[in-house]
C-alpha cells in the first residue's frame, strides 16, 4: 500500500463561509488558517496547497478578550526615519477590522511561497454581504 501524495491535478477545492459576529479573533484565524492549509481533510499533503477558499464575514464584529482593544499594538514601518507606525486593536476594529482578521490569519500560514499562494484564497468582508454567492459556499460553525 502506498502513501497518498496530493498534487495539482487532483486537489478538489471548496468555498466555505466563517461568521466571525461575536465569536473571538484567535479562534476565527485559526480555523480559518487550518482549512486555508487543508490540514482538515484525509488527503493533506504539507508540500501542497490542498486547501480551500474561505470568505469571512462580519470582520467588524470580531471580538478580543481581556484588555487586548487597549493594549494590543499593531506597528507597521515604512522604511524610512521616523516611518514607524503604530495603532491599538481597538483603532483597528474601528477603522481596518478587514486588515485586523487578516494580518491574523497571515500570521497563521507558513511563510514563503506556499503560505502565499494560500493567503489569496481567503476573502473577509467587515460586513454580513460577500460577492460569492455563485460559488454556493457551506456555513462552518466555530
Amino acid at each position: 500500500m502506498t502513501t497518498f501524495m496530493a498534487n495539482a491535478a487532483n486537489i478538489e477545492r471548496k468555498w466555505y463561509v466563517i461568521d466571525a459576529k461575536g465569536k473571538s479573533l484567535g479562534r476565527v484565524a485559526c480555523k480559518a488558517a487550518v482549512m486555508l492549509r487543508g490540514k482538515h481533510k484525509a488527503t493533506y499533503t504539507p508540500h501542497v496547497d490542498c486547501g480551500d477558499n474561505i470568505i469571512i464575514i462580519n470582520a467588524k464584529e470580531v471580538t478580543l478578550t481581556g484588555n487586548k482593544l487597549d493594549q494590543k499594538i499593531y506597528y507597521n514601518h515604512s522604511g524610512y526615519t521616523g516611518g514607524l507606525r503604530q495603532r491599538t486593536a481597538k483603532e483597528m476594529r474601528e477603522n481596518y477590522p478587514v486588515e485586523m482578521v487578516e494580518r491574523a490569519v497571515k500570521g497563521m500560514l507558513p511563510k514563503g511561497r506556499l503560505g502565499r499562494q494560500m493567503y489569496k484564497k481567503l476573502f473577509v468582508y467587515e460586513g454580513p454581504d460577500h460577492k460569492h454567492k455563485a460559488q454556493k459556499p457551506e456555513i462552518v460553525e466555530i
